[in-house]
């Protein structure tokens, strides 16, 4: 491991408390959540369609607004000592722009404390769902902030013309790129690689993330090797969530490629999972936990990619300039950030701006 990957961000206080940077969610569905509303029983989904279509018959179901079940969900994660997030928001003909102004509408009730910025999404397709596209151009002009996508292959279709469309859009409107890709094996390994082959042609170094990214995480795979050093001389982030049963990465493995990691949240008690609470303080302890961490500079490490490397990703300076002393900090009563981590002890207090956050 790095010196990088071993080096704390926890700075040890007087009287037992600890300051960490703010936190920082690089991957979250804020708009599907039932937060705060009542309990929603989630039906069998074998399949990915499966998951896709049962979120759209919840979300045309939910009574609560968009903007208060978001709402509901980010205060918390505010609470929790996160800082900023990148928030992954429907777009599509079944729901129009809703999502989208919905979550927009919560982050500016908690502007003072959080900063958000929302990747239009294309869940329930983008060019096999006719219309989407000219919604997701709309977007960018009504609160959107980056463009999505989501498995060109397999669900869209067509690789190359599902690229063809999200790189144009983020190429006319100068917008970064934030692609979901749930499929494994060679061939997802393969899209990976045109993926950055495009990123790279079209100047957009350090500016495409690919989430969940499941066919980074089989070491059995021959072509993972280039198919890390590509993204890495592409300057790709790979975002994980650390769920369930889904596959998480060797972090060492990426590390030592070059593949800059974020961490988030993914869906929270939505339609997909009953499960999150949207802390990553819960999260790196998950991540912690599901990636088998033992040393001190492993459990660091996920400090770290809920800290600054997520702040890395979405561009949060107040977290990436923290000193100790920082004006934006948690405070925690912890000795150090591997006991964080495994403790995962709720916030004593949460800084913005030199004053303690009250919500």
């Amino acid at each position: 491991m790095s010196n990088e990957a071993a080096r704390s961000v926890a700075v040890p206080r007087e009287g037992g408390v600890l300051h960490t940077p703010g936190f920082v969610d690089g991957h979250i569905h804020p708009d599907k959540t039932t937060w705060g509303s009542g309990w929603l029983s989630r039906r069998p989904a074998p399949e990915l369609r499966d998951l896709i279509s049962n979120d759209l018959q919840a979300q045309l179901a939910y009574t609560d607004s968009v903007e208060e079940r978001a709402y509901a969900l980010m205060r918390n994660a505010v609470k929790s000592g996160t800082m900023a997030m990148r928030a992954h928001v429907d777009v599509g003909t079944q729901i129009g722009l809703k999502n989208v102004h919905g979550v927009r509408a919560a982050a500016e009730r908690l502007a003072p404390y959080l900063q958000v910025q929302i990747v239009a999404f294309p869940q329930f397709g983008l060019l096999s769902n006719p219309g989407t596209l000219e919604l997701m151009e709309a977007s960018l002009g009504e609160g959107a902030d980056l463009v999505g996508g989501i498995d060109p292959q397999s669900l869209d279709g067509d690789l190359h013309a599902h690229l063809d469309a999200v790189f144009g859009l983020a190429r006319r409107h100068g917008r970064d790129l934030d692609i979901h890709l749930h499929d494994m094996g060679a061939g997802a390994l393969a899209q990976l690689r045109e993926i950055a082959r495009r990123t790279v042609s079209e100047g957009m170094q350090g500016r495409v993330t690919i989430g969940h990214a499941f066919a980074l995480c089989d070491t059995a795979e021959p072509d993972l090797p280039r198919t890390l050093d590509v993204m890495a001389e592409a300057g790709m982030w790979m975002a994980t969530c650390a769920l369930g049963a889904d596959p998480v990465p060797v972090l060492d493995l990426l590390e030592r490629h070059g593949v800059r990691v974020a961490l988030g949240s993914d869906g929270v008690r939505d339609s997909w999972s009953p499960f999150g609470t949207g802390s990553m303080v819960d999260r790196m302890h998950l991540l912690g936990y599901r990636t088998g961490a033992l040393t001190d500079a492993e459990l660091e490490r996920c400090l770290r990619l809920a800290t600054t490397g997520g702040a890395e990703l979405v561009g949060a300076r107040d977290v990436l300039g923290f000193t100790g002393g920082n004006q934006h900090r948690v405070e925690f009563a912890a000795a150090s950030g591997p006991e964080l981590v495994v403790n995962r002890p709720e916030p004593l207090r949460v800084v913005r701006d030199g004053r303690t956050v009250q919500l």
